[in-house]
């Protein structure tokens, strides 16, 4: 059994479907209509875009350009997980903390993944290599973006409390020991809801479209749960070093909070 080629024809018919979200903006004036159709262009020219770059670089089997895509991913991930923030830290620090986060988690949960579990030959086949490295970046991000708007805007809220402890010569970690603690507990969730439902409420979309290419359901259901228990290690390691990275941005070395540091609510 093989996949079902689709046409445009079907994908504008599917695409019918989003006049049910713009009308739900409009109805309830929600004033997401803008939003909803830069959304929709954004995402069909990034996967138009990713269709043609994926092909080529599928057909090149080369170490270079799997690498050179992969650190695109992750520089376009880190933006993502500024540009997600209500009230993102101020200065190239932040970003570069995030980044350099998503790329040893992205680099060390792929390689565990790829080279070592799956074994393909070559190891470094893009077809392989590619989207599981893009399906860590995506849920991680997720709960780091979760883990950060949380803590900066925990922090806002029990502002007194928190310099209160800390002029009673508790260490910054100490007296933002409660701020973490729920904003560990928010980054976590998503993916703990995810596996919990998965294959009962919800096929992923992976395992969905293996199982449309014509593989066996079983062999995608064994790819699936390896893909959830890879997402699920990358985003714990994610929320924790957001979390401890953001309690380094909102404080100094002398422990003082720095909410000068982050920027206006958007």
């Amino acid at each position: 059994m093989s996949y079902v080629p689709l046409t445009m024809t079907d994908l504008m018919l599917a695409a019918t479907l989003l006049i049910i979200n713009a009308a739900i903006s409009w109805f309830f004036r929600l004033q997401l209509e803008k939003s909803i159709a830069i959304a929709v262009v954004r995402m069909v020219v990034q996967l138009a875009l990713i269709g043609v770059v994926l092909k080529f670089i599928f057909a090149q089997t080369s170490p270079s350009w799997t690498a050179m895509l992969g650190l695109v991913m992750i520089v376009a991930a880190g933006i993502e997980v500024m540009t997600r923030q209500t009230r993102p830290a101020r200065g190239w620090q932040a970003f570069g903390l995030q980044t350099a986060t998503l790329f040893f988690i992205g680099i060390a949960v792929t390689g565990l993944g790829v080279g070592i579990i799956i074994g393909p030959d070559p190891w470094y086949a893009p077809r392989y290599v590619l989207p599981i490295l893009g399906m860590v970046l995506g849920n991680t991000l997720t709960g780091m973006c979760l883990v950060l708007d949380t803590m900066t805007e925990t922090a806002s809220r029990e502002r007194g409390a928190i310099e209160a402890r800390l002029a009673l010569g508790a260490h910054r970690f100490e007296a933002m020991s409660n701020v973490l603690h729920v904003a560990m507990r928010t980054g976590m969730i998503p993916i703990l809801n995810a596996m919990a439902t998965t294959g009962i409420v919800a096929l992923p979309g992976m395992m969905t479209g293996q199982i449309l290419a014509g593989v066996d359901p079983v062999e995608a259901a064994k790819y699936q749960v390896l893909i959830m228990f890879l997402i699920a290690g990358a985003t714990a390691l994610g929320v924790v070093c957001a979390g401890v990275g953001a309690i380094v941005l909102l404080t100094d070395d002398r422990h003082r909070l720095r909410l000068d540091r982050i920027r206006k609510k958007r």
